[in-house]
């Protein structure tokens, strides 16, 4: 499968590469400057601002399915970025027939809010977290009005130790905590090929 992965040079994103091209995808690496990002082998690297049309048609061209995994790195100031790369990730996908989106949110958004504890309900996300969980409910929006099909990914906090391979999805007011970026990015690269979760948002977790 071919798969444009946004956000590529991220911490998250970078990893969901290696995966992909673990599982055998053709992968490009969609990241703002290229003269600063690695470069894996095998990978097509396109550079550019993921919210200009232009510069995302461009890597979209000949794409099967996308994973966005950008992200602010001030989540506790007011934002638009995640909404406006959805809606230009959405409406190139819609001009070039790619068929399927997995975006990154967040756990705290939506009705994942019954699965963050009190701490993080009540002080994490109105303070370290309250621009970009705005952001990333509008995302959610923009993503389930586009008739493509999606997963939307709500990773529990993220951390960067070695991966479980232990993914626990959770649902109703079971209470998820920490997540590894490379269980989150396996997770993401086995929805390319997965229909168990598309058309729904999942709170996932290692514990």
């Amino acid at each position: 499968m071919k798969v444009l992965i946004i956000g590529a040079a991220g911490k998250t994103g970078s990893v969901m590469v290696e995966r992909a091209l673990a599982a055998g995808h053709i992968v490009t690496a969609f990241v703002r400057d290229a003269a600063s990002y690695s470069l894996p082998e095998n990978v097509r690297v396109v550079a550019g601002d993921a919210t200009d049309q232009v510069s995302v048609d461009r890597a979209m061209a000949g794409q099967d399915a996308v994973i966005d995994s950008i992200g602010g790195k001030t989540p506790y100031l007011k934002t638009a970025l995640e909404r406006s790369v959805a809606g230009a990730v959405v409406a190139s996908m819609k001009a070039h027939g790619t068929k399927r989106i997995i975006v990154i949110s967040a756990f705290g958004v939506g009705d994942s809010a019954d699965q963050v504890s009190w701490f993080v309900e009540h002080v994490i996300v109105p303070t370290w977290l309250r621009g970009s969980t705005e952001d990333k409910s509008a995302t959610e929006a923009v993503v389930r009005a586009s008739g493509i099909a999606f997963v939307i990914v709500r990773p529990a906090m993220l951390n960067d130790r070695a991966a479980t391979g232990i993914v626990k999805v959770f649902l109703g007011h079971d209470t998820a905590h920490t997540i590894t970026r490379a269980d989150v990015a396996q997770f993401c690269v086995d929805q390319l090929t997965s229909d168990e979760h598309v058309g729904g948002a999942v709170t996932i977790a290692n514990s």
